[in-house]
């Protein structure tokens, strides 16, 4: 049930915040979006470190440098595949007229749902090696992946508004724009599932994984989000959404992890 709940909560998020396309009659003001921003790189900052980088520190040990060296490893390979994704596919964010990765003719909406998918792909890769490190001696419980699934659910939600609402101003219908939102979360449970069946197949050794999600997660804020939230206008709200959302996370791992 556990790992049912893992994989449905975090696109649940995401379909809730794309159904905010049926409420906001026409765009969401910079002040929002900011928020939103700072509130999503907050929780996926905390989630980042207290559900992958601490537990992977104490699976390895941390009695010496030499057993924090996967740990260490993994975290900038996971950083690296990012920039790698980033670097090579097709995207565009809702906020910048120009598109990244390699030169491509796909349209707009496309590479706006290509750009979301990217965020997602470590968020699921993150939620997929927690569920899999449940029961097999690496001291990852049912209640901090379910915390994890959580934060990551609260932090779709905008994220499933910044990806439904600008397509419904590209001249998407509302239930058009709402469908596209929700699909781009189906990136985070097929990407979770993914992790699974690779641990699986591999009995790969928890540590070094758990810090390849975090550097991954980490990538994206740090490329994406934080500068969003920064640019421009109203940074301070940013900055406030940042510590918001960061601090429920503190709480979720303090009440239910």
């Amino acid at each position: 049930m556990e790992f049912l709940i893992g994989l449905i909560l975090p696109l649940l998020g995401t379909t809730i915040g794309a159904a905010m396309v049926f409420l906001v009659r026409d765009r969401i003001s910079d002040f929002a979006n900011k928020a939103m921003l700072g509130f999503a790189s907050g929780i996926m900052v905390a989630a980042a470190f207290w559900s992958l980088l601490q537990p992977a520190l104490e699976q390895s040990g941390n009695d010496s440098i030499a057993q924090a060296w996967p740990v260490i490893i993994g975290f900038l390979v996971g950083m690296g595949f990012l920039l790698a994704l980033d670097t090579f596919i097709p995207h565009q964010h809702v906020d910048n007229s120009q598109p990244e990765g390699v030169r491509s003719a796909l349209p707009r909406s496309t590479k706006m749902m290509l750009a979301v998918a990217l965020h997602n792909i470590p968020e699921g890769m993150a939620v997929g090696v927690v569920l899999a490190g449940i029961g097999n001696d690496s001291m990852l419980t049912t209640a901090g992946a379910i915390a994890l699934a959580i934060g990551m659910a609260v932090q779709n939600i905008p994220e499933g508004a910044i990806i439904s609402i600008p397509m419904r101003n590209e001249g998407k219908s509302r239930t058009k724009a709402f469908l596209l939102g929700t699909l781009s979360g189906l990136v985070e449970p097929l990407a979770a599932i993914a992790t699974i069946i690779f641990l699986d197949e591999t009995a790969g050794t928890m540590p070094p994984l758990l810090a390849f999600a975090a550097g991954a997660m980490l990538y994206v804020v740090i490329e994406e989000l934080i500068p969003s939230s920064q640019n421009g206008e109203h940074s301070n709200i940013g900055t406030i959404g940042f510590a918001g959302g960061f601090a429920l996370m503190m709480v979720f791992n303090a009440t239910i992890g």
